[in-house]
């Protein structure tokens, strides 16, 4: 069956504001102890497409099923595209960002928006996006915020080896994580690339 071009511009406007309000809520997160980051990223062979393969609940992905993906794209200003896609009840949904090293004495530890380039000025938009552990290959990584508020695992596969994401858990665990209700995501081996541009 299908969706009215007006729900699934709703849909798409709710969704876009979800991540707006997530970023927000992590901002104000109370710091915790220092989380490490990695000490060198290729921002160009970081870009391009990663699946989601397992995350903390966030509730801007509450509504989001499977084929989870995230697109990056470096850009002239060396800043980073970002073309977030997941599908819903409602269909395949796509959120757009930026992300950017504010530091590039920690190339780890980058900052992202889903908020409009007008409100680029005002720190509450930005979420912190810090690289905990980076696979030397590009194949795997994972993300997480000093606050410990959310976590995620992604891969350049729609699936990732199980003793990899185990691995990577228990890591997160160690530094201060609640591994426990992370959610396992099922990706599609054809799931389309949005466009990104």
């Amino acid at each position: 069956m299908g969706h009215s071009p007006q729900r699934c511009k709703k849909t798409l406007l709710a969704f876009i504001l979800a991540l707006f309000m997530g970023a927000s809520a992590l901002s104000f997160a109370e710091p915790g102890k220092p989380l490490p980051t990695v000490q060198s990223v290729d921002l160009e062979r970081y870009s391009g497409r990663w699946f989601e393969i397992s995350r903390l609940p966030m509730w801007f992905e509450r509504k989001c099923m499977d084929n989870i993906t995230a697109n990056y794209t470096v850009r002239n200003d060396a800043r980073i595209d970002v073309v977030n896609s997941c599908r819903t009840e409602d269909g395949q949904i796509t959120a757009r960002g930026i992300a950017e090293v504010p530091d590039a004495k920690y190339p780890g530890q980058l900052r992202v928006r889903f908020a409009p380039d007008w409100l680029a000025w005002l720190p509450v938009v930005w979420g912190d996006y810090w690289i905990m552990d980076l696979d030397p290959d590009y194949r795997w990584v994972m993300i997480g915020a000093p606050s410990r508020g959310y976590l995620w695992i992604l891969s350049r596969t729609p699936q990732l080896d199980a003793a990899i994401v185990t691995r990577l858990k228990q890591s997160a665990a160690a530094q201060g994580f609640d591994i426990t209700p992370m959610i396992d995501v099922s990706n599609r081996e054809n799931v389309p690339a949005p466009q990104t541009n």
